[in-house]
């Protein structure tokens, strides 16, 4: 399978820079994979498409403000970005420019300080003096939100970027179809009597790179935390018995469901990293239904989407979202994959 399959022209326009509000009235693009037909709404109808017990699952991870500009020796600049914690007070950092972090080299700010322990690449295994609580109070004061590289804007309020719910640190990006959702349109959704289930991915910097093999089956897949608890895993596994749609809100939840079902449909519980590649034709075990956003051109994410609508499908529906003026990427109108 090639990665010119996954291409698309998106004119640059269309890359949302500043989130809408409310939430909700973001454009939804329902999608229908058996009878390819194409509905225009706007998310606050997501109600609509839902059936009574119908089940949502969300990530509750929270995004930690995890890029931090330093002044280093000599007043030269140089920018830290935390990847993913090694322990209570050590990360792996990706840091830029690298040339100036060498290892054993000492970095002050405000009352951080931090020694670089490792060096792979640009990549520094950096070990802070502050531990974990104190580190994340400290971050979340002098610390900024790590928009994706393609948002040019100033984000003004940082909690546009959380989901309305987020619990557990630590991503450097939200789960962004989880973004939509307003406490009013909880309300309704309980209203209906849709269930809402929590499971845990934090999102690494790994998200963003990009497939560089043209066969796609020759990608490494980057690995992120994923964690599922026992009571958690029995709910849901008892709903799919009784025949209930799971829907996966945003991709993450997908990895983090197919990750943990075995090939006899049983969803597991543990805490663990996964690398899921999910590619067309993928054997499904566990979710029906996807509520996501429109992923960038040659992306694992849309080849994941891809997997689920079938390429032909995704394909039309991508292109029904460019002429029609959709909003694409983090701060992006939505997509339901339904049946």
């Amino acid at each position: 399978m090639q990665l010119s399959e996954f291409d698309y022209n998106l004119p640059p326009e269309l890359i949302a820079q500043t989130p809408i509000y409310p939430r909700d009235h973001s454009k939804l693009l329902v999608l229908d994979k058996d009878t390819w037909e194409i509905q225009d709404k706007y998310f606050y109808d997501l109600v609509e498409y839902l059936w009574e017990n119908d089940v949502l699952v969300v990530n509750k991870t929270r995004v930690i403000n995890a890029r931090l500009k330093w002044i280093i020796e000599w007043w030269n600049e140089c920018e830290i970005f935390l990847h993913k914690q090694i322990n209570n007070n050590t990360w792996d950092c990706l840091v830029y420019p690298w040339k100036k972090l060498k290892v054993w080299a000492k970095v002050n700010i405000w009352i951080l300080s931090a020694n670089i322990k490792e060096i792979s690449d640009s990549w520094r295994i950096v070990e802070f003096n502050k531990w974990w609580i104190e580190f994340l109070e400290i971050v979340e004061k002098i610390w900024e939100t790590p928009l994706p590289p393609y948002i040019k804007e100033k984000l003004e309020d940082c909690n546009r970027y959380q989901t309305i719910y987020s619990k557990d640190c630590w991503s450097v990006a939200a789960p962004t179809a989880w973004l939509h959702f307003t406490p009013d349109l909880m309300e309704k959704l309980k209203k209906k009597w849709i269930i809402i289930e929590e499971v845990l991915l934090h999102v690494w910097l790994g998200t963003f790179k990009w497939v560089e093999t043209e066969n796609i089956l020759e990608h490494k897949m980057h690995s992120e935390l994923i964690s599922i608890d026992q009571e958690t895993s029995n709910r849901l596994n008892n709903y799919k018995k009784i025949g209930k749609n799971i829907t996966a809100v945003w991709t993450t939840s997908v990895r983090t469901l197919e990750s943990f079902t075995d090939e006899n449909w049983i969803l597991w519980y543990w805490e663990k990293e996964t690398s899921i590649f999910i590619y067309p034709w993928y054997k499904w075990k566990f979710i029906d239904k996807l509520i996501t956003n429109f992923h960038l051109p040659k992306s694992t994410l849309l080849m994941l989407v891809s997997a689920l609508a079938w390429k032909e499908n995704t394909k039309k529906a991508y292109e029904h979202a460019i002429n029609h003026k959709y909003r694409f990427f983090s701060f992006w109108d939505a997509m339901f994959i339904n049946n």
